[in-house]
């Protein structure tokens, strides 16, 4: 797939569409020369990335560019310009939250007082769980 040319506008972009943390700036004769970020990874990793501000080029050679997204800011090209161009974050390694999660005071009490294994209850929905826990309660 053909991307458009990496900026430093669009990295930019992503490190603010996606939370990064401006940490500080490297400061030259002309002024702000590197604008530096980090992320804290779910893992406790730190990803940092620098964005240099060259007063002759807001492009990324192709050279420069190659590593960027792999080795700062630890994504594939395509993840990358969906974060620039639709607010898609990357996948960092969260697991996404169930649909309909089950309250940890139903999945305690399934463990605890009806003896459910604990991969029982993981399988069941709420709904399921519900009914589980009124069945145990109104059993003689």
């Amino acid at each position: 797939m053909s991307w458009p040319e990496p900026t430093r506008a669009a990295h930019l972009e992503f490190c603010v569409s996606e939370g990064w943390r401006r940490i500080r700036d490297a400061r030259g004769r002309t002024g702000t020369h590197h604008l530096t970020f980090e992320l804290d990874l779910p893992d406790g990793a730190i990803l940092r990335t620098r964005i240099s501000r060259p007063p002759d080029r807001s492009g990324y050679g192709a050279s420069v560019w190659r590593h960027i997204p792999r080795d700062q800011l630890d994504v594939s090209e395509h993840d990358f310009w969906a974060c620039v161009q639709d607010g898609t974050k990357p996948p960092r390694g969260m697991p996404e939250a169930p649909q309909e999660a089950l309250p940890a005071e139903i999945a305690f009490l399934l463990v605890r007082k009806v003896g459910l294994s604990e991969g029982e209850v993981a399988a069941m929905g709420k709904d399921e769980a519900i009914a589980r826990l009124q069945r145990f309660w109104t059993e003689p």
